[in-house]
């Protein structure tokens, strides 16, 4: 057999089974050499029919799945059983990602996602789609807003307990949640109650979540746009203000798929409003200091986006062996030329780079970057009201000089 042709079938089944495959699928299984799936989704298949090797899932099941890819790739007739659309948060994606299209056939079924909409009549487009699977349950909190509809891949049966105290802890706890247990399936049941209320601490193991986010009256949803509050960080004093880390981030521009490096990241801030853009953004925070390193770690998880990598540890030490960044910010030790060599040296082309200065030192070596470089330069004076005795003045904010410029 050929690598060109399609030695690898990944077949969607849903909770109805074999019955509910259609003939292509069906044939798919049968003139398999070897089958892979979960436990579940093999013992939906009849007995007789084919003879084809089933393979249970291992835990974990990369090496089963680089097994596929390289052992059995154009060599044997494969097909791999997932739930519902195997390329919506399921196996599909990992097998397919280095794969010509003509190597393999995706027949998905009906996904859960798709049967929970319908049965709520929620809009796809408009509904996100999360998963908890092996992935951090503090990922939910980018998404809590007034009104948001949620749909959540639940891990085990234990999830929809831990999500409604999570939503309860976070203010959100008059949110309207739907659990179905083996949606699809003859033995569908849908539980419904508030988060604040729900008693249910072990629903089947198979299930998902819909979940209509209601704020409680002290809830304080937060913008994805860049520019939190101040107090929305717990900090030292190492914070980049409001205004200044807006502008600062609409100079990174982020993009989906991209990854930041905030070297000196001191709060967190710009990584964690980074990542908040997209779900897809990236970003790793060098701190020195083992104290703010960990309050990195407690901003980014409280704000949604745990996933944050920190690296404690001196830049540019620290950055041996990573990947190039899409973009850098550099908030500490701006005068540092052996650190700003560093950070240029590792920048992916057409990257950007932005520095941030407050003294004069460092908006000199700012100056100078700007001659060599060019990039655009420009200073930020920031004004905010506050009290003089029992009237209003303006309070200058030091100034900001910032350093904006692309790598050829």
């Amino acid at each position: 057999m050929s690598a060109a042709e399609r030695w690898l079938s990944i077949v969607g089944i849903g909770e109805d089974g074999w019955d509910g495959l259609n003939s292509e699928a069906k044939r798919a299984v049968e003139f398999a050499e070897l089958v892979y799936g979960g436990a579940r989704h093999l013992a939906l298949l009849p007995t007789a029919g084919s003879s084809a090797t089933r393979i249970p899932w291992p835990s974990p099941m990369t090496p089963a799945v680089q097994q596929i890819l390289t052992e059995y790739r154009g060599k044997k007739r494969v097909t791999v059983l997932a739930s519902g659309d195997p390329m919506l948060h399921g196996v599909g994606v990992p097998l397919t990602r280095d794969l010509v299209a003509t190597e393999f056939r995706v027949i998905p079924q009906v996904s859960a996602f798709s049967l929970a909409c319908a049965r709520l009549g929620w809009p796809m487009a408009e509904t996100p789609l999360i998963t908890l699977v092996n992935r951090p349950i503090e990922q939910l909190l980018r998404h809590l807003c007034p009104d948001q509809r949620l749909v959540i891949f639940s891990e085990d049966g234990s999830t929809p307990a831990t999500v409604a105290r999570l939503l309860t802890e976070s203010g959100y706890g008059s949110s309207k949640i739907d659990v179905f247990e083996n949606l699809g399936g003859s033995s569908e049941r849908n539980i419904r109650d508030l988060a604040a209320c729900w008693l249910n601490k072990q629903c089947g193991k198979l299930n998902l979540m819909a979940v209509l986010c209601v704020p409680d009256t002290a809830a304080r949803p937060l913008s994805l746009a860049p520019g939190l509050p101040d107090d929305t960080f717990d900090t030292d004093g190492q914070l980049t203000k409001r205004e200044v880390r807006a502008v600062t981030l609409s100079r990174l521009a982020p993009l989906p798929n991209q990854t930041l490096w905030d070297v000196g990241a001191g709060t967190g801030s710009i990584g964690i409003e980074w990542m908040r853009v997209h779900p897809s953004c990236s970003c790793i925070a060098f701190e020195a200091r083992e104290e703010r390193a960990v309050r990195i770690r407690e901003n980014a998880a409280r704000l949604g986006v745990p996933t944050l990598r920190v690296i404690q540890g001196t830049a540019p030490d620290a950055f041996a062996g990573l990947r190039p960044p899409d973009a850098i910010f550099i908030g500490g030790g701006v005068a540092n030329d052996d650190l700003f060599d560093a950070c240029w040296a590792k920048l992916s082309p057409a990257g950007r780079l932005v520095a941030n200065a407050v003294t004069l030192q460092s908006e000199a070596s700012l100056v100078a970057r700007h001659t060599l470089y060019g990039g655009d330069l420009m200073r930020m004076t920031v004004s905010r009201a506050d009290l003089i005795g029992s009237l209003y003045g303006w309070r200058q904010m030091m100034p900001i000089t910032q350093w904006t410029v692309i790598k050829p």
